[in-house]
């Protein structure tokens, strides 16, 4: 069983999910888990990137965080009882990934795609969930020689960590940088114009902004406004559904040179990004998708769990936690563009991650004792499977 959830998940596991299905066919059962439901944060990606859609999708109950993790934890609960999988592999570090403690409960082999990330910002629930299934997990898949390390220093047996590089760079190259999913130039102007954009106007600033320590509290969304107010560009915003609702609940001014739109295609956003002069986020997805572009990027968060980007020159930090004073917010712009005409070499892997994952899956699933990286001390055997 494959676990997906949000549309990152689609975008990193886009070339993994159809080499996993030609070689297993029905014996990959691919769910989706519900957290991202509409279909400019779903459908829109199974299509433009062509990837298999989902055997079943879950409807949780998503009023509330816990009500949304209790129902995953159920609903993923009875999947396996049906399905009885020789193993259950999910990506990322959300509320999708502690659909695991279902699969601890019933004793299935855990891989996570994605681990040994760390911000060590404790407010992040992100922190919390990826802490949580990279220790139940069985098997890891880590980006980086760093974040491996990361894991060693928890006490994560060394065993169970391979390191693959990260899907996104295959993503990247196979789709974007080859040519094979581009927008023609007539469609680029129309893409502008559309977000009032006069043909030809650049440069411009590209936002994302998502993260709950941002958009549920308002001193921070606010904070951040004021630094697209410091821009001297006009800053394109597609806003998730909750961000929007966040800036009308907290009565947040839009600055006269934001230009706020509903989320928008893969595609269309690549697009937008290769063309910025620099984007501001807290995604992380959209800063390694940056800093392999060659687009430099300001991270709004207190911490990150790439920080490698700063390392590399790609990146800069904004700390929404912290009132900056005009001539700080106008710096942090001459700084991030100033990074326009410099040259880094991004690390993130050469493009076989997803080749690699697919490959180790597949081998261990061959020999299913190599799937359990939790054994008893002193034992040789594999856990039995009589859990049902």
């Amino acid at each position: 069983m494959l676990v997906l959830g949000i549309r990152p998940d689609v975008i990193r596991a886009s070339l993994l999910i159809p080499r996993l299905k030609e070689a297993l066919g029905n014996d990959l059962v691919f769910i989706w888990s519900g957290q991202h439901y509409s279909n400019n944060l779903k459908d829109i990606f199974f299509s433009q990137l062509s990837v298999p859609l989902p055997d079943i999708e879950l409807h949780p109950d998503t009023r509330t965080e816990t009500s949304l993790i209790g129902s995953l934890i159920s609903d993923i609960g009875q999947l396996l009882t049906r399905e009885q999988p020789s193993a259950c592999c999910f990506l990322g570090d959300t509320n999708t990934v502690l659909g695991s403690i279902a699969c601890a409960s019933f004793n299935v082999p855990i891989i996570h795609i994605e681990g040994c990330m760390r911000s060590y910002d404790w407010r992040m629930p992100e922190e919390k969930f990826r802490t949580v299934i990279d220790h139940l997990s069985d098997v890891i898949y880590a980006y980086l020689p760093t974040y491996r390390d990361q894991g060693l220093a928890e006490g994560l047996d060394a065993r169970q960590i391979v390191v693959t590089g990260n899907p996104i760079v295959d993503v990247l190259e196979y789709y974007f940088l080859s040519g094979k999913l581009r927008l023609s130039a007539d469609m680029q102007r129309s893409l502008l114009q559309s977000l009032s954009i006069p043909d030809g106007e650049r440069p411009f600033v590209l936002m994302t902004c998502h993260r709950r320590e941002n958009v549920e509290d308002p001193a921070s969304l606010r904070r951040i406004m004021k630094l697209v107010e410091a821009c001297d560009y006009t800053v394109v915003f597609p806003a998730s559904y909750r961000t929007q609702r966040s800036l009308a609940e907290f009565s947040i001014a839009f600055p006269s040179n934001l230009v706020l739109t509903d989320p928008i295609g893969y595609v269309e956003f690549l697009e937008l990004l290769d063309g910025c002069t620099y984007a501001l986020t807290d995604s992380g997805t959209v800063v390694e998708e940056a800093a392999v572009l060659g687009v430099p990027s300001v991270q709004m968060r207190l911490s990150t769990e790439r920080p490698e980007v700063y390392e590399w020159g790609a990146s800069i930090k904004f700390n929404p936690t912290v009132d900056y004073s005009l001539s700080e917010l106008h710096r942090v712009h001459e700084e991030a563009e100033a990074l326009v005409s410099q040259q880094w070499t991004h690390q993130f892997g050469d493009g076989k991650a997803s080749q690699r994952i697919a490959n180790d899956i597949l081998q261990r699933l061959k020999n299913p004792s190599t799937l359990r990286g939790h054994k008893p001390e002193g034992s040789t055997k594999p856990f039995s499977r009589n859990w049902q």
